[in-house]
């Protein structure tokens, strides 16, 4: 329901930005910022030897025997540092730990560092990494931008990197799109969206910090549209074409919306908000994408679920299976709107319906509304963005995938962040509730040789050692079946179960945890299960949970290792399924076929190279399974600088 009174704060006054002439603040040259981070860096690693000598409370997770069995100690959980906020932004930074006098720094060598760089996730050749922008595609050519700090690891100085590609999987790098080289996005080129016209016209629109921290919408356009590359890109003149409205603070209004086509001809775009504590996305309509009329009230709210980022509106089709243009509607088309919640840091959708009239959308569900019910993901996907394919008539998804190791380790490495596998996304027509994900059909061309493992009994509190070489870079697709029987037999329990609060997989249960785990080292001391827990309720009800386990996968003390995930709809007749995407130290997971998804980062030490191993395993104590699992190496995607690229 939407906060009744939303725009009861009007004393904030409307933003009026400064003229071209009245700057006062200026980039400061690069030199300045290396040696400032320099020195940050320097007292860190200072405060980081301190710590060191100081704290031997907390010891590596130990693995008894090889076993499942976790050890009673486990180390402190890491915690944010918040470094965005001050700039009047979410904080866009990888989950480093606060506190470093209470953690051991682990010793990483290069070579492990090394390791853990992917060999078919996109990523920038250095540096720094965040959301996705604007993608689409032109004249043959998957265009990819990107939020880029180009002069270093860690989040600031932010910049449109750019990337073309013929299939989403093998990527050419092209120069920066767009710098912050204008008052009103001297602190940054934030995240915006791609609008083409139906006569092939490309507009940008994208948020701008400007010289006062302001957030404000701009308009750009590509200086050459004959070029299929898009190598150059032209600022309006007249930006900005959006600053915040009254009632609205001039720090919580960002990142607009691809722009979709009324019945009146007229162009529709929503941009992310809040107010007090709702999360809401504003409406405006423009004919040129230069002046816009704000329409009164939200397309939607959320009481509680704060500031809304990267908010997504698009169709999808309730008959169909295919993506559909934004701009479609119709009896036979819902509507899924997706916020990213700065508050928690996850992307939240619910599917429900839009009408034009009135220019709101309705959730099917209110229990399951937006940022209080499902997730594109439960593990890191954040700040997410869709687009319409019309090469081949899909909805595409792209998310970014940040790290969970400490921060120094990202500046010694010399990158941070990766960008999801793109998945398509469709309607789930036998639940209603959810979307099916799954990975491009393109990124099966990396497929290698392959391993079949058909009908594996798996008996209870067993696990098995599969024969597939070094895995490092697997594509898995495994399905489960419980024995009937003792299912039948399996008593009911009124017991609840989380995958976040549980032991993960050591903790047994009569139906489950099953499942496969990946980057594990011979003796089972790392490793990453990726399970299904089944809990049997009162009338023989059974609820299915899918969960991704990072509690033993890394001796290292300064990574954290969350268990991920949530409970997956199971429908009448369906086997379990899953599928895993391991490339180095991103592990994707899907299950039933993308209705729930976990992406995780895994920072092992010893799992790694030629020591990765792979492991079937049935944890459960009642029951056995029965396992068809296939299983291919995967091949390095060509990741590289666009070979006319003179810079």
């Amino acid at each position: 329901m939407v906060d009744p009174n939303p725009l009861l704060p009007v004393s904030i006054p409307p933003y009026i930005p400064l003229p071209d002439d009245t700057l006062v603040a200026r980039r400061r040259p690069i030199k300045v910022y290396l040696l400032i981070v320099s020195g940050l860096l320097a007292i860190a690693l200072f405060v980081a030897l301190i710590g060191y000598g100081g704290s031997d409370n907390v010891q590596p997770r130990g693995n008894e025997g090889g076993s499942l069995a976790s050890s009673s100690k486990q180390p402190d959980r890491l915690r944010p540092l918040s470094r965005g906020p001050a700039a009047g932004v979410s904080e866009k930074a990888n989950q480093q730990f606060a506190d470093i006098g209470r953690l051991r720094s682990f010793p990483w060598n290069n070579s492990m560092l090394s390791w853990q760089r992917p060999a078919f996730h996109f990523q920038p050749e250095k540096n720094w990494m965040n959301d996705p922008n604007g993608p689409l595609f032109y004249k043959g050519w998957y265009h990819f931008f990107y939020q880029y700090n180009p002069n270093g690891a860690i989040w600031g100085d932010i910049v449109w990197g750019h990337a073309v590609s013929r299939d989403l999987i093998h990527w050419l790098h092209l120069p920066l799109a767009m710098v912050p080289d204008q008052w009103y996005d001297l602190n940054g080129v934030w995240t915006g969206s791609a609008t083409i016209l139906p006569d092939g016209q490309i507009v940008m629109l994208y948020t701008g910090s400007t010289n006062e921290s302001v957030q404000v919408q701009n308009l750009a356009y590509p200086a050459d549209p004959s070029d299929p590359l898009l190598i150059n890109w032209v600022k309006y003149s007249g930006n900005p074409v959006l600053v915040p409205p009254p009632g609205i603070h001039p720090k919580d209004f960002r990142d607009p919306t691809t722009a979709w086509l009324t019945s009146e001809g007229k162009w529709r775009i929503v941009i992310g908000s809040k107010i007090n504590k709702t999360g809401i996305a504003l409406v405006y309509d423009t004919r040129d994408f230069k002046n816009y009329e704000r329409l009164d009230g939200l397309l939607h709210g959320v009481p509680g679920t704060g500031m809304w980022e990267c908010v997504d509106f698009y169709p999808v089709s309730r008959t169909e299976e295919n993506g559909l243009d934004t701009s479609i509607n119709g009896l036979e088309v819902k509507h899924v709107v997706k916020a990213s919640l700065d508050q928690d840091k996850h992307d939240y959708y619910a599917i429900g319906t839009y009408h034009e009239k009135n220019s709101t959308w309705i959730p099917d569900n209110p229990k399951i509304d937006v940022g209080i019910g499902v997730r594109y993901d439960y593990g890191m996907f954040y700040a997410s963005k869709t687009f319409y394919d019309p090469d081949k008539g899909r909805r595409i998804l792209w998310g970014w995938i940040g790290e969970s190791d400490s921060e120094f380790a990202d500046v010694q490495k010399g990158w941070a962040s990766i960008q999801s596998i793109p998945r398509t996304i469709l309607l789930d027509k036998k639940t209603g509730t959810h979307l099916l994900q799954w990975p491009v059909e393109e990124v099966e061309s990396l497929r290698l040789s392959s391993n079949e493992f058909d009908e594996v009994e798996v008996k209870a509190g067993s696990v098995m050692k599969l024969a597939v070489g070094s895995a490092t870079q697997l594509d898995i697709i495994a399905e489960f079946e419980i024995d009937k029987k003792a299912l039948d037999k399996a008593p009911e329990s009124n017991a609840t179960f989380s995958c976040s609060s549980s032991g993960g997989a050591a903790e047994r249960g009569a139906l489950g945890p099953f499942g496969v785990s990946v980057l594990a080292d011979e003796t089972l001391s790392e490793q990453t299960p990726v399970y299904f827990y089944i809990v049997k309720g009162h009338g023989g009800s059974l609820k299915t949970h899918f969960c991704s386990d990072q509690s033993r996968s890394s001796e290292a003390t300064d990574v954290n290792k969350h268990i991920y995930g949530s409970s997956v709809p199971v429908q009448h007749g369906e086997k379990l399924s899953l599928r895993i995407l391991v490339d180095h130290s991103i592990v994707e997971t899907f299950a039933q076929g993308g209705r729930t998804c976990i992406a995780s980062r895994v920072y092992p030490t010893k799992a790694i190279y030629g020591a990765a191993r792979l492991f079937l395993f049935n944890n459960a104590t009642d029951v056995s399974i029965t396992a068809s699992l296939k299983i291919w190496q995967m091949n390095s995607a060509f990741i590289r600088p666009y070979p006319n690229d003179k810079n």
